[in-house]
């Protein structure tokens, strides 16, 4: 913000010689500061996207560019009213693709479910996770459990990531992941049927161990891989 300087103009009294009379005059502010307005306010910040520097599509590192924003609000936070967060994800509300790390050997898998519809929804806990017909589900979840809600808007994305197989271990080709969705409570809808993803051609089978396991829903795809390949899970 500038500063103004304000002027002022005295004006002269006149006296006159056979009566006390004082006239005056008003005064008016003069001009301003013709200097360098200073720099006051900080400049628009820029956060990083959760997931902006993981890896490209499959057969390279899997894409974030357009990875969701910032985790919602962490649950048990002050205003964060289980009653008023958006329902939980279906079928009919994602889009879910599977892809590979780059030099992973194919032990690990990345499920990407992105909101294909107008308005938000939760993806609670983890996806029940099974292999077609070849390896029954759900398999048993990974790693602590993310204070962050997985609540994903419209065109925005969650992740979840999937140990098959440890080097060296004998391992069987299955040719679709099956996935399921929970609700609000934990172990809810054990009972719903799964849906098979088949991996893509580039893909091709999946190789899974003996002790596969499914890591949390979360936004942050950083968290997936510090799971999977820093923690010595995968």
């Amino acid at each position: 913000m500038s500063t103004v300087r304000n002027s002022w103009r005295t004006c002269a009294i006149g006296v006159a010689a056979v009566a006390a009379l004082l006239a005056t005059t008003a005064c008016e502010s003069g001009g301003t500061d013709n200097g360098k307005r200073p720099s006051t306010g900080k400049g628009p910040t820029t956060s990083r996207t959760p997931g902006a520097s993981g890896p490209p599509t499959p057969s390279a590192k899997p894409s974030t560019s357009d990875a969701a924003p910032s985790p919602g609000r962490t649950s048990g936070e002050p205003g964060d009213d289980a009653n008023t967060r958006p329902a939980a994800c279906n079928d009919n509300d994602l889009s879910i693709t599977l892809s590979y790390w780059r030099q992973d050997s194919g032990q690990n898998v990345l499920i990407t479910a992105g909101n294909i519809t107008g308005k938000a929804c939760t993806l609670y806990h983890h996806p029940y996770v099974g292999f077609g017909a070849e390896i029954d589900g759900p398999i048993e979840a990974m790693g602590a459990r993310p204070r962050a809600i997985a609540t994903i808007g419209p065109r925005e994305k969650a992740y979840a990531g999937v140990y098959l197989f440890r080097g060296g271990e004998k391992t069987v080709a299955v040719e679709a992941l099956s996935i399921g969705y929970q609700d609000r409570s934990p172990d809810s809808n054990g009972d719903v049927a799964m849906l098979d993803i088949s991996p893509s051609d580039e893909m091709g089978a999946l190789n899974v161990g003996t002790n596969p396991r499914v890591t949390y829903w979360n936004r942050d795809l950083d968290a997936i891989e510090d799971l999977l390949f820093r923690s010595g899970a995968g």
